[in-house]
């Protein structure tokens, strides 16, 4: 078991992506179902609002930190974690994986012809995965088909990209229903794959401001990045607060 690092009551998995993928790799031949989550910055301030969020976070197996906002946080809190697991790095490794033991893929999310774009871009990327099946991710949370389909898959990896809160919750909500598999939230990793959305260029991801490219090719998610000053700010929030207890606990 890997240790764990508490980032404003979200417990991170402190492993390297090879140690990730390791472990993934052992419980798919154990058949042992795995609930994952990739959280960053606003998926821990959404569960510091949200106690039903926080839940379903804390029902998973593992945290791992997907944003440098997350890897931040930690140094600040004097817990450093190793390293950050970038979602769609850990969804491409596995499909490397999967294409290599020809496993069995389930994908789940996405715009109807985003999804197509991206099946299409498997099936030449990684010929030897088994598509188990694949579907939008426009339906209602409730609808008992789609679980349906995804049973009769029988999976060995279920990427689901539904965006946060609504991915964690399917997966959650599901996961007792299904034989084995393991089960990911992805957010916008479809897009990715499928071309519709470039990643940061090489450069960026190593100066650690892919945000920052993404911005300036979404503009439109600059209400979604006024959350990492708030988190920061919790994050010093909690910092005095351990050091005022500390006091505290010296003067007594």
């Amino acid at each position: 078991m890997s240790k764990k690092v508490d980032v404003l009551g979200i417990e991170f998995d402190n492993m390297t992506q090879k140690q990730m993928i390791d472990m993934i790799k052992t419980r798919i031949k154990q058949k042992k179902k795995t609930f994952i989550v990739t959280a960053n910055p606003e998926i821990v301030m959404k569960a510091q609002r949200d106690q039903d969020y926080k839940d379903t976070l804390q029902s998973a197996d593992f945290i791992i930190p997907d944003g440098v906002g997350i890897m931040l946080g930690a140094k600040m809190l004097k817990r450093p974690l190793i390293e950050r697991i970038a979602g769609f790095d850990l969804m491409t490794e596995l499909l490397a994986v999967a294409n290599q033991d020809c496993l069995n893929v389930f994908f789940l999310g996405s715009k109807d012809n985003v999804i197509q774009m991206m099946i299409r871009n498997v099936k030449q990327e990684y010929p030897n995965v088994r598509i188990g099946g694949y579907h939008h991710g426009y339906f209602d949370g409730n609808d008992p088909h789609i679980t349906d389909m995804v049973k009769k898959a029988n999976s060995d990896l279920v990427f689901v990209a539904m965006g946060f809160p609504r991915q964690e919750r399917w997966i959650q909500k599901n996961v007792n229903v299904f034989e084995k598999g393991i089960f990911i939230g992805v957010g916008g990793s479809f897009d990715v794959l499928a071309g519709v959305v470039k990643r940061a260029p090489t450069i960026w991801r190593s100066w650690k401001i892919e945000w920052l490219y993404r911005l300036c090719k979404q503009p439109s998610r600059w209400k979604r990045m006024t959350c990492l000053p708030l988190f920061v700010l919790k994050i010093l929030g909690s910092t005095a607060s351990d050091t005022l207890k500390k006091t505290i606990k010296l003067i007594r």
